[in-house]
């Protein structure tokens, strides 16, 4: 009997003692929380911003013809040259000229000279006429012979100004500032007046931006520049945008929109919309195309969290709250425009939540964690200079 219940008291030793270890074991079985890196959302002042597809072209574009006929004589300047307003590119073979002009000087001589006598007839028939020598119908002969001497001289000094004007242009000048194309006539060749191009000369500072709105974005621009007090026809309300080129090396660019078409393509359903831009180191070309962001909303406080903290549970895109005692709890959100390198969140956080930025895949709803605090800075590093 006594060695039963020895037995059994050893049996009972060892099913507590086992059952302690699998305590044990279960409890350094189970994982501890995992590590997260946690963030309150950045909030600061942005403007909205769109993009779209344009390209620049120049303010000015000239091309040069010349006014009047002749074969080229000489080139004065070098092809793709920066010029001046004023300065020399073509000389127009001018000896037909200089004696078109020198027949016109002589023709002006001789009408003064009869101009000269037919003054000095009239003044002595008029005496004459006055003591009775003479009748009045010779003075009014006298008088007609004068005036039309006067119509002669008027005439002539007509033509020497005319011959003066084809003289003067047969030197062809730059039309305005800019940079000149290759000659597309050689020297030696006839120049036809008003037909023929000579070459081209575009302005590049400033240059103009052009690129097509649709509707929706049209009227929200022009409700913008209501707000502000202008009018988009009217120099495009004043909005800012920002220009990046395709080489990414090249900085982008900040102009303002300045005009805007009077109606909108009943073919596309967009307007053709121009923003102008100072381009002092003549890096942007007329022809470039570009990626324009146009400042879509007045200013306001704004929630910006980094792409990597939003996460989707069904058709919805959420982001992972954590409370105080670590507890994960999964907060819907509507998406806004990228800015700063961060994504708008236009409705569901106030901004002073703490949530989850890395560590998506090791968490799940209702579970606790280990946040590990860290501070979003002002503007994404990735996108450093980039904003709007």
């Amino acid at each position: 009997m006594s060695r039963t219940l020895l037995s059994t008291a050893r049996l009972g030793v060892i099913a507590a003692f086992l059952s302690a270890t699998a305590a044990q074991s279960q409890e350094a079985a189970a994982p501890p929380p995992p590590p997260v890196s946690v963030a309150k959302p950045v909030v600061r002042d942005v403007i909205d911003a769109d993009e779209f597809i344009g390209r620049f072209e120049a303010v000015n574009e000239v091309a040069v013809r010349s006014r009047i006929d002749g074969y080229l004589d000489q080139v004065h300047f070098k092809d793709g040259a920066l010029v001046k307003k004023g300065d020399p590119l073509f000389t127009i073979d001018q000896r037909p000229y200089v004696t078109a002009l020198q027949q016109a000087q002589s023709a002006l001589e001789v009408a003064k000279t009869t101009l000269n006598y037919a003054e000095a007839q009239f003044k002595r028939t008029e005496s004459l006429t006055g003591s009775g020598t003479l009748s009045v119908s010779t003075l009014d002969d006298q008088r007609r012979a004068f005036l039309a001497g006067q119509a002669s001289v008027t005439g002539a000094q007509a033509s020497v100004d005319g011959a003066k004007l084809n003289l003067m242009y047969t030197d062809i000048t730059a039309p305005q500032d800019g940079r000149i194309d290759r000659r597309l006539i050689s020297v030696g060749n006839l120049v036809n007046a008003n037909d023929t191009i000579l070459t081209t000369i575009v302005q590049l500072d400033p240059i103009d931006f052009y690129f097509d709105v649709d509707e929706r974005n049209l009227l929200n621009y022009a409700r913008t520049a209501r707000e502000n007090g202008q009018i988009l026809q009217e120099g495009g309300g004043g909005l800012e945008v920002t220009v990046r080129l395709t080489d990414s090396n090249e900085p982008p660019v900040k102009g303002k929109l300045d005009f805007a078409e009077n109606r909108l393509d009943a073919a596309t359903g967009t307007m053709r919309v121009r923003a102008r831009f100072d381009n002092p180191d003549l890096i942007l070309q007329p022809g470039l195309f570009g990626r324009v962001e146009v400042a879509a909303s007045n200013k306001y406080k704004g929630i910006l969290i980094p792409d990597d903290a939003i996460g989707s549970d069904q058709n919805e895109r959420v982001v992972f709250v954590v409370t105080e005692d670590g507890t994960v709890t999964p907060k819907p959100v509507r998406l806004g425009p990228k800015l700063f390198g961060y994504r708008v969140i236009r409705e569901g956080m106030t901004g002073d939540e703490t949530i989850v930025v890395n560590g998506l895949m090791r968490i799940r709803p209702g579970v606790k964690v280990k946040p590990e605090l860290i501070v979003l800075p002002q503007e994404a590093p990735a996108l450093a200079g980039a904003s709007q």
